[in-house]
């Protein structure tokens, strides 16, 4: 174990001195706010349900409650979500579309996890949901980042034996902390956190996101059946599209466009917002290429003949004469000559 801390330190020092400059501040921030937990009561940094409803309005739990950690394994796992996130959704979004995700998803964490409690009081008239609860941790950030990585790795695969691919992980994850809320060994705010943090990031991701195609991805890898079981998907798809339709109505989400460009190269090409352009012209590309090579290989096996060697073929019949024409002499007034096409010789005597 002591010889296993120091390498363990080195490479922890190179990912973080390799990392930008807001994976380096929400790591410090993580640090700090955990070390000042010893000295003051912190809990005024972690969402209660009711006191950001007037009349508190503590607004600032909604941006520090993600960063509150009271335990250092829950310090280990915040640490490690950043410094997976500025690993792999860094380099394809940028330093600050991963500060914007991160602020989206806690702040959704925030409000959605309060409501759910007030709603809780209101069905129950317990005290405890509203003053009691604390959300808090870097669970709801740990949702969304698996989500967006879902998106953009899904196909990767985990463990080989069982063979676990990334598309599956959030919905593992929750059953496994379902489980062990049902055992009660899990607090119910980070079971909130994690759930609605797979819930707003998805959101995002799907209809809000902004990049250099548009906004949004309505792959349908990504649609949200997708992230259940194939035999519970058509039940969810329908649900889902419900939703969705109800949802375009009242102008929260915006309905799928579809452009048709009919002066493109191919007769019609339908685009969706949040596709990949790029993907489609390669698959054109190699669609293209297999076409050519079997086009040439067809040229190969039929070779037309030249004009050149018909002119020379049709030259040479005018020279030499017809076999007929050479044998119409008269019998009996001579022998006809040989012609030089043909020759004519005798056959050996049967033995």
């Amino acid at each position: 174990m002591q010889r296993a801390l120091p390498g363990a330190r080195q490479h922890l020092g190179a990912i973080l001195a390799s990392a930008s400059v807001v994976v380096k501040a929400l790591c410090a921030v993580v640090l700090f706010l955990y070390l000042l937990s010893f000295a003051v009561d912190t809990d005024c940094l972690a969402v209660t349900p009711g006191y950001l409803f007037p009349p508190n309005f503590w607004i600032w739990t909604l941006a520090t409650h993600g960063l509150m950690e009271q335990h250092v394994w829950d310090v280990a796992i915040s640490l490690a979500t950043v410094v997976v996130a500025g690993r792999l959704l860094e380099p394809l979004w940028g330093a600050l579309e991963l500060l914007i995700f991160f602020s989206v998803v806690n702040v959704s964490v925030g409000l959605l996890g309060a409501f759910a409690y007030l709603l809780t009081y209101m069905a129950s008239f317990n005290l405890v949901y509203l003053f009691t609860i604390r959300i808090h941790g870097a669970l709801g950030f740990l949702g969304g980042v698996l989500v967006a990585l879902k998106q953009t790795m899904g196909d990767c695969v985990v463990l080989r034996v069982p063979q676990v691919r990334v598309s599956v992980v959030p919905m593992l994850l929750l059953a496994l902390l379902l489980l062990l809320r049902l055992a009660t060994l899990l607090q119910s705010p980070a079971l909130a956190s994690y759930g609605f943090g797979l819930l707003s990031s998805w959101v995002y991701l799907r209809f809000y996101q902004r990049h250099s195609r548009g906004r949004g991805d309505m792959a349908d890898h990504f649609a949200f059946a997708t992230f259940f079981p194939e035999i519970l998907q058509p039940v969810v798809g329908l649900l889902a599209n419900l939703v969705h339709g109800l949802l375009v109505k009242v102008k929260i989400c915006q309905k799928t466009v579809k452009r048709y460009d009919v002066g493109a190269p191919s007769s019609i090409t339908i685009s969706l917002p949040g596709t990949d352009p790029q993907d489609a012209e390669r698959r054109r590309q190699l669609a293209l290429k297999a076409l050519n090579e079997r086009l040439k290989k067809v040229e190969d096996q039929s070779v037309w003949p030249s004009m050149d060697d018909d002119e020379e073929e049709a030259g040479a019949k005018k020279d030499s004469p017809l076999p007929s024409e050479k044998a119409s002499t008269p019998t009996g007034k001579g022998t006809a000559p040989e012609s030089s096409l043909i020759t004519f010789e005798a056959s050996p005597p049967k033995l």
